[in-house]
């Protein structure tokens, strides 16, 4: 008998549907998970992943099907009742409460009370540093998440479910925006995990990561299960095909030509820490971007990659040094500055600074270029749905129309809107963090499409990203941050993973 066989199915799922009004998101779903066993779940956005997840930890209580538990049958009425049977679930959208501390977020809803009936807040703080210890996390259990980067709560939203001590642990993304180093205190902490016979369910669009933590894989395509296998011997393109249907073939196409014409010019840029001056988030920042190049910056948490792009966009006008736009020195200490420079942004955290997610497509797209849109002093409906069409048709958003809202889109189609709001301001550079952060392989290919005909336009790009695979792919020259400080610059034809990692490391 194999080490696999020996493990115990805990949790069962037979026959899940679950429909919507007009959309059928699963049909007819199995699944089994076993003790001791990290069972990764994968599929483009859209293919079911986080209904199916939402069913399982009590967010959905109406589906067809049934779920066993320890061999029971069981039906959550809510969240709430899930984690009292075990299991705990780390969303990727964040579900944190960014007005109230790091303790009150992990302990909320079950905080410890003490003898006389109240909050027993040193308890729920030595409670709070334990975890966050794990997690390798320094920070004071009393911060407030608000004042948290994202990959810092998305560690918080991890240290909520490792505090419950969970039989089963969902976890949705985990590392969409976490640092290479905390990927690895994360992996290791599975293992972990595992060893003691705690169960994972793993959702990724990062398929290299499958095969550094998972044993068992189930796809997941249009809502129905295509397939459940060991992980061993698959390869990555088995694993594509068979979670879009078709081969998808070089996922990196880039093939436009860099102009030797500088577009932006970043000089003795620096960043001082608030309150500090001798603390800064950058010191001394000297780049260039030249027209129709993608600029990759990569770092670890904490080197100021973030940082860097919202300064140059005006968002920190505090900042000394000198920025120009095609050759012309401009002053840049607020976004409208920078808008009317030729500066588009498109930052991390697509839902919370990028959208207003109650807005229609048509609203969105409008929103950074008002006056295009004006008639006469007053906006004009058939102007702003002509410049929605305009883009929807350009980047392929796969919508119902414009007047659809964004908070009803996938990942991947969310942030084709917050492109075509940049790229309806017609900038000269644009800004890019992250920008393929929790999309799935498919809309990801067609990203990276969208950015090499942006650079065979002419356009600056200026990349983010903490996925060395993307930087080195995509990227015409790329610079390594470490501490605030440009600490390397590689052609692309000379950039490697282990330089880029050393020059990164402090």
């Amino acid at each position: 008998m194999t080490n696999n066989e020996e493990k115990k199915i805990i949790l069962s799922a037979k026959k899940i549907s679950k429909r919507f009004p007009g959309v059928t998101a699963l049909e007819d779903v199995d699944l089994d998970i076993k003790s001791g066993q990290v069972h990764a779940i994968v599929g483009e956005n859209g293919a079911g992943k986080s209904t199916l997840m939402k069913i399982l930890s009590g967010v959905y209580q109406h589906y067809d099907g049934q779920i066993f538990l320890d061999g029971q049958k069981i039906a959550f009425k809510n969240p709430a009742e899930a984690r009292q049977a075990g299991i705990a679930i780390i969303h990727q959208e964040l579900n944190l409460l960014p007005h109230m501390s790091v303790a009150e977020n992990i302990f909320l809803g079950r905080e410890p009370i003490n003898r006389f009936g109240f909050i027993d807040y040193n308890k729920m703080h030595t409670k709070t540093r334990t975890v966050l210890g794990y997690l390798k996390l320094d920070i004071p259990a009393t911060t407030l998440v608000s004042s948290l980067r994202v990959g810092q709560q998305q560690i918080v939203e991890i240290a909520k479910a490792l505090s419950l001590d969970a039989r089963i642990i969902i976890m949705d993304e985990p590392t969409s925006a976490i640092s290479e180093q905390e990927v690895a205190i994360l992996f290791a902490l599975i293992k972990d995990l595992v060893s003691k016979g705690v169960a994972i369910i793993y959702i990724t669009h990062k398929l290299d990561e499958l095969y550094k933590v998972g044993e068992h894989l189930t796809v997941l395509r249009d809502g129905k299960r295509v397939d459940s296998c060991l992980l061993a011997g698959l390869s990555r393109d088995d694993i594509v095909k068979k979670m879009v249907g078709r081969d998808i073939g070089n996922y990196f196409v880039k093939n436009h030509q860099t102009s030797q014409d500088v577009v932006l010019h970043v000089v003795e840029m620096s960043l001082p820490q608030s309150g500090q001056s001798t603390r800064f988030f950058l010191r001394d920042i000297n780049l260039h971007v030249n027209k129709g190049e993608v600029l990759g910056i990569f770092g670890l948490m904490g080197a100021g990659r973030t940082e860097l792009l919202e300064t140059i966009f005006g968002l920190h006008p505090e900042a000394t040094g000198h920025i120009k736009i095609a050759g012309h020195q401009v002053s840049i200490t607020s976004p409208e500055h920078a808008i009317a420079a030729g500066i588009g942004y498109v930052p991390e955290d697509r839902k919370r600074e990028g959208l207003i997610l109650s807005m229609s497509i048509a609203h969105c797209v409008s929103l950074a270029c008002i006056a295009q849109i004006l008639q006469y002093g007053f906006l004009s409906t058939a102007r702003e749905n002509r410049l929605a069409a305009k883009y929807i048709d350009k980047l392929n958003i796969k919508t119902s129309g414009i007047a659809q809202n964004v908070e009803t889109l996938s990942g991947g189609n969310q942030q084709k809107v917050v492109l075509a709001k940049w790229l309806a301001t017609h900038p000269k550079v644009l800004l890019l963090d992250e920008p393929t952060r929790g999309i799935d392989i498919n809309a990801k290919n067609e990203v990276y499409q969208i950015i090499n005909q942006l650079a065979q336009s002419g356009l600056g790009i200026i990349l983010v990203s903490s996925e060395l695979p993307e930087i080195l792919a995509i990227a015409d020259r790329i610079l390594v941050l470490s501490r605030g400080r440009i600490t390397a610059e590689y052609a692309q034809q000379e950039a490697s993973e282990e330089k880029i990692l050393k020059a990164a490391i402090p």
